[in-house]
């Protein structure tokens, strides 16, 4: 029984990871919403209620198992894929698992369980809905990472903007609804964009399978390799909007304070998709090896990322509220991340990988932090501005250390690990100097703008503000959520050297598309894709097909 097990999972290990959450979602939306009384926080005693929330975390929690077993499949080296319907590669959609595709979904899951655990302390109940729709944007963020072709990376790309749009204004409140029509709006034009993006490099490729697609971009010349470099920047801006990379980042400030704390931890991730694709793109199909399309982001994106991250922290400095200073060290990481990846050198792409693990865990967790303080300060809410006394200094005081040091990167916490091998990586390049200012003078920065808040909240104290909400900090749900992210970052730290020998592997994994090309099409790196094997369950790599019959080569 263990082996046929094994064996089922081995085969379908890619597509489990997307049906999970989708199959969840539909079962949550069929056994209805008793948690339906938006604003009143009603149905805690409802046993639907709680049946339905059983569900939702033992989704996540088999999730989390599963990611961990996918991240155990690409270790070894070889690529996994699942061709849908066993059509072959480029005909048929695929789903990849190398280990980029693998850490990143195991990701998603380190962030979904604590945040979900976090919502269901209260916050599922404030609309309709949010475990369903929260299981869905699990699958578009999974779909999305593990998707080997373009087309579907945008088919995945709205459906966890569309779960997004819903949960972003989860709770209600006209703040959110604001900030919610720039976000949709932003998204759509985006999206408009990505459809023009690749339309242009359907017309000079043929294909949109990422392999297929890495192959033939190498072959082009002339107007071509120019009209497929003209794609490769639309998509840039497109990635780059969903990234928040400047001068693309105005939205994400308002829109990630404004939503609901465990909303906004979730959404850590999503910048993370922007990341993803960038490296996906720009190494995969217009790496070193893409001919005369070769590297057509890299005169951009080193500087655009460098920028980012100091309007990142400089937002961070002015900001008058908790939620809109972290949002805005989202954003500060995310341009120290692409400076890594920018840089095209797959030591800088390792360093990167690394401190992308560290950022958004730690900015998870920190939204839910200022949630918890926000809570006992009364009308001040997380504004930086003085109030009541928090009625558990020491220990939300601690938690505040802790969460500042590693977001500043202060030794021996990952976020000063992942800085180091950035910087590490980037010596001898020519754009050393500025990247070691940029990401030295950012972290100096950091510091000031959250030892800044801790000061305001814990000593800047009026004792005639008001009553906090009561019970708001003292739940045991909600501290232990946030604790989650606390020994998920001493992990990182712990555990810094097998996970930078796994970010090596994936950065020089992601430097030989060829490998990548064999793998998806069966076929070797300068073989036509014509017929390829389906998937048969092996993680090994298909072996070369025979020559094609007389009858496979008629038109």
């Amino acid at each position: 029984m263990l082996d046929l097990t094994h064996a089922f999972w081995l085969q379908h290990a890619p597509v489990l990871s997307v049906l999970l959450p989708s199959f969840t979602a539909m079962a949550l939306l069929l056994l209805g919403d008793p948690s339906g009384l938006a604003g009143q926080g009603g149905g805690h005693g409802n046993p639907r209620l709680r049946w339905r929330r059983r569900l939702a975390m033992g989704s996540v929690l088999l999730g989390a198992v599963m990611a961990m077993g996918l991240v155990s499949l690409a270790s070894g080296g070889e690529l996994v894929v699942y061709r849908l319907g066993e059509w072959p590669a480029p005909f048929g959609i695929v789903l990849v698992v190398d280990r980029l595709s693998a850490l990143m979904v195991l990701l998603t899951y380190s962030l979904a369980v604590p945040v979900l655990w976090y919502a269901t302390g209260g916050w599922d109940t404030r609309g309709r809905y949010f475990l369903a729709l929260f299981q869905f944007q699990l699958m578009g963020l999974c779909g999305a990472f593990l998707t080997g072709d373009l087309f579907n990376l945008f088919v995945f790309f709205e459906v966890l903007l569309i779960a997004s749009y819903v949960l972003l204004v989860h709770g209600q409140g006209r703040e959110r609804f604001k900030v919610g029509i720039h976000y949709v709006v932003l998204n759509l034009a985006a999206s408009g964009l990505f459809l023009i993006g690749l339309a242009m490099l359907y017309s000079v490729t043929g294909t949109l399978n990422m392999a297929d697609m890495a192959l033939r971009v190498g072959q082009l010349t002339g107007e071509s390799a120019l009209l497929a470099r003209s794609a490769a920047l639309v998509l840039l801006v497109v990635f780059g909007l969903k990234a928040a990379l400047v001068p693309l980042y105005f939205w994400l400030p308002a829109t990630y304070a404004a939503a609901s704390a465990p909303v906004a931890a979730l959404f850590a991730v999503m910048t993370k998709v922007g990341v993803y694709s960038i490296v996906r793109v720009h190494w995969v199909i217009f790496g070193v090896g893409a001919g005369e399309a070769a590297l057509a982001a890299q005169a951009w994106l080193l500087p655009l990322a460098l920028t980012t991250s100091v309007l990142g922290v400089l937002g961070a400095l002015a900001s008058h509220s908790m939620g809109r200073m972290v949002a805005y060290l989202t954003v500060s990481s995310v341009g120290t991340i692409l400076a890594g990846v920018g840089l095209f050198t797959p030591a800088t792409l390792s360093a990167a990988l690394y401190y992308t693990l560290h950022s958004t865990v730690v900015i998870a967790g920190l939204f839910l932090l200022v949630e918890l303080m926000a809570a006992q300060r009364g009308a001040a809410q997380d504004k930086l501005r003085p109030a009541m006394a928090v009625r558990e200094p020491v220990l939300l005081g601690l938690m505040m250390i802790f969460g500042a040091a590693s977001a500043a990167g202060l030794p021996p916490l990952p976020g000063f690990l992942g800085k180091l091998m950035i910087l590490e990586s980037a010596s001898g390049l020519a754009a050393q100097p500025w990247v070691w200012g940029v990401v030295l003078t950012v972290g100096f920065f950091s510091i000031i703008g959250l030892a800044r808040a801790g000061v305001v909240v814990f000593w800047h104290v009026q004792p005639e503000e008001g009553q906090g909400t009561p019970g708001a900090g003292s739940s045991l749900k909600l501290l232990s959520a946030t604790w989650v992210f606390m020994v998920l970052t001493v992990l990182m730290a712990v555990l810094a050297s097998p996970i930078k020998r796994y970010t090596d592997a994936a950065a020089a994994q992601l430097s030989r598309p060829a490998d990548y090309a064999q793998a998806v099409l069966g076929l070797g790196a300068g073989e036509p894709s014509r017929t390829t094997r389906p998937y048969t369950g092996q993680t090994q790599p298909a072996a070369p097909l025979p020559p094609a019959t007389a009858e496979e080569q008629q038109p």
